[in-house]
């Protein structure tokens, strides 16, 4: 194993400033260009476009702009300049914000964007944390040096981690890096569990750490899914560069240099789509390793630049010397390839903080962003017609009863399985206006047609929606309202209800799901 050389990073401490600077509320802030993967899908990662604009030089500065909005929904963008620890960063309180003292904590909200601006932002010793949250950008900063034991410790110990239901969320051109493993104080630079979904990591820096990033806290955490990994670059890592359990990956156009154990280790039935990505002085960099718990690729056009392998064991499974596919993978979105051999050129021009945000042009050329004009959440504008609560089911069983079901946002006191018990007077309501909640089941069920039924306490309160196939996000049916959903005949193991309006706290009472 290779030891990481990398120079400790320093801490400094900085008073919180007192000023925290407002733009007018509809101010057109935006992110620097579009996210391209699993983050453009399932409705799109707009971030706080089309919201107020604030700049924060503290953590508590952040953490006031979240608790400042009008709801935990009311897109913002909070730009941020200078150093972030835990010297200016403390809780606060308010209705639109779960925050910590310990911590950038995005908990519970949705319609956010933190970019970096002026001189740069760096979060030092101090992790980023997202949690029951979605449509969030991070784009432009630097996070370093964040410990899970020693002094002080932030986050787990990850750069970035997301867990307990998260959808939608873009991190672009950002810098993330430790100073060591795990022996060291330090995990995982971005780590995704518990029900994360529809992630896109793009243009950035991953260094000098143990590990890279997982998805999937164990083999038991495998509904993580849709996560895409492009033009990133990997440098001085030992392993995890992902650690994929279960669902479904796209890795592309990546730079790999010195990858010291194991990289792309894809297992508990995982599925990653790896191509046309630039591997260099690394070990085993695609298999399944350290389980007998095999998972699958699909590779093509990727380079391998001294490139060495372990033989093949109980626990060890590597896709080399000759990268053969163990499977197939079919993206939902349109995306440019680079040639794998102008990878670390074009990767090297573009990946990291404070680089400019340039992209590549998809022909191993690079260009300057441009900057999408504003747009606008989606409306909470109520329907115009009352749902039918009392809508007669269609004919045949009702498929929800006995299945499995989970949700996004869920509000204290309320629970995933009370829309598919039966009974009209419990149901399931998100923490805020918008949410999701689903019905599974083991295996592939044929559904073609759905009931929504609102609690008697919220007739009305949903707006806008749209139905959407779990197993790949694909958009199934769009409508407003409650009420009776028929759409062609699907083959799934999970289907999702994703409201993205409301009036009011919506409450679905049942979710029922029949064949036909």
């Amino acid at each position: 194993m290779r030891v990481r050389t990398a120079t400790a990073l320093v801490t400094g401490v900085a008073g919180a400033a007192v000023l925290v600077a407002l733009a007018a509320p509809n101010a057109e802030a935006a992110a620097v260009g579009t996210a391209t993967g699993y983050a453009s899908v399932n409705g799109g990662t707009t971030g706080g476009n089309g919201g107020s604009t604030v700049r924060a030089t503290t953590g508590t500065q952040i953490h006031q702009a979240l608790c400042g909005r009008a709801s935990s929904s009311t897109p913002i963008t909070i730009e941020v300049q200078g150093t972030i620890n835990h010297g200016n960063t403390t809780k606060v309180s308010g209705s639109s914000c779960n925050t910590a003292a310990d911590k950038i904590e995005l908990k519970g909200i949705s319609n956010v964007t933190i970019i970096g601006v002026g001189s740069g932002a760096v979060f030092d010793q101090l992790g980023i944390h997202i949690r029951d949250s979605s449509n969030i950008i991070v784009q432009n900063v630097t996070v370093r040096n964040v410990k899970k034991s020693g002094s002080p410790t932030s986050n787990g110990g990850d750069a970035i981690g997301m867990e307990s239901t998260v959808r939608n969320v873009w991190v672009d051109h950002v810098t993330l890096e430790a100073s060591g493993g795990e022996s060291e104080g330090f995990d995982g630079l971005f780590d995704m569990k518990d029900d994360t979904e529809y992630v896109t990591l793009s243009y950035s820096i991953l260094r000098n750490s143990g590990r890279g990033g997982l998805i999937g806290s164990s083999e038991s955490d495998t509904g993580n899914s849709f996560i895409t990994f492009h033009h990133n670059r990997y440098e001085n890592i030992d392993s995890r560069t992902p650690l994929l359990r279960g669902g479904v990956a796209h890795i592309f156009n990546n730079y790999y240099y010195r990858l010291n154990e194991s990289g792309i280790n894809s297992r508990a039935g995982a599925k990653a789509k790896v191509e046309n990505n630039y591997f260099e002085d690394s070990k085993d960099v695609l298999g399944t390793f350290y389980t007998d718990a095999a998972g699958y690729w699909q590779v093509a056009g990727n380079i391998l630049d001294n490139v060495t392998w372990s033989a093949p064991g109980e626990d060890t499974n590597p896709a080399g010397p000759n990268l053969t596919s163990t499977t197939s993978v079919s993206v939902p979105y349109s995306y440019r390839l680079d040639n794998a051999s102008c990878v670390p050129d074009v990767v090297r021009q573009t990946a990291g903080a404070n680089t400019g945000l340039r992209t590549s042009t998809g022909s191993c050329g690079t260009t300057n962003p441009t900057t999408p004009p504003a747009t606008t959440p989606p409306t909470t504008t109520p329907p115009t017609t009352t749902p039918p609560a009392t809508t007669p089911p269609p004919s045949g069983t009702n498929l929800s009863i006995g299945a499995g079901s989970d949700g996004s946002s869920k509000a204290s006191g309320t629970s995933y399985g009370d829309v598919r018990d039966g009974s009209l007077s419990t149901y399931w309501s998100p923490s805020g206006t918008t949410g999701s909640i689903s019905i599974k089941w083991g295996s592939a069920t044929t559904v073609a047609r759905a009931v929504i039924r609102e609690h008697s306490g919220a007739v009305g309160a949903i707006g806008a929606w749209r139905l959407l196939n779990g197993d790949t996000g694909a958009v199934l049916k769009t409508g407003s309202g409650a009420g009776t959903i028929t759409f062609t005949a699907t083959s799934l193991k999970k289907v999702t209800f994703e409201i993205t309006g409301a009036s009011a706290a919506p409450r679905v009472a049942e979710f029922e799901t029949y064949a036909a």
